[in-house]
């Protein structure tokens, strides 16, 4: 089992999520996160100052997979949200070792 995790631009996620779903995702979690790397950030003008806002606002979507769809996945998270621009984000990959289902208490690949 693998859990990607991939930052994204906020107005990529229903794009993603349909892309996610259409392959057979389960599921996902996303979160409000905010960061910077090559982008980097830009200026904005308020009450006649003028800020520089050096974090930009991403999405932070969170899967769990089997293993033998890992590749999957990662290979339509970067068609679903890519733009070939700066700041597009990127995807980590981390290995589960195990994972319980709270209501049921299935383990493993059953959990997900």
């Amino acid at each position: 089992m693998n859990k990607i995790e991939a930052i994204i631009r906020p107005h990529k996620l229903e794009e993603l999520r349909a892309a996610l779903e259409e392959l057979g995702v389960a599921g996902m979690t996303v979160s409000e996160v905010r960061g910077f790397g090559r982008q980097k950030g830009h200026h904005e003008l308020y009450r006649g100052r003028e800020y520089n806002v050096a974090f930009q606002p991403k999405i932070k979507v969170e899967v769990a997979v089997k293993s033998d769809m890992t590749d999957k996945v990662v290979d339509v998270v970067r068609s679903a949200v890519n733009t070939g621009q700066v700041g597009d984000g990127k995807i980590f990959i981390y290995p589960i070792a195990d994972a319980v289902r709270i209501r049921t208490g299935e383990r493993a690949e059953e959990a997900l």
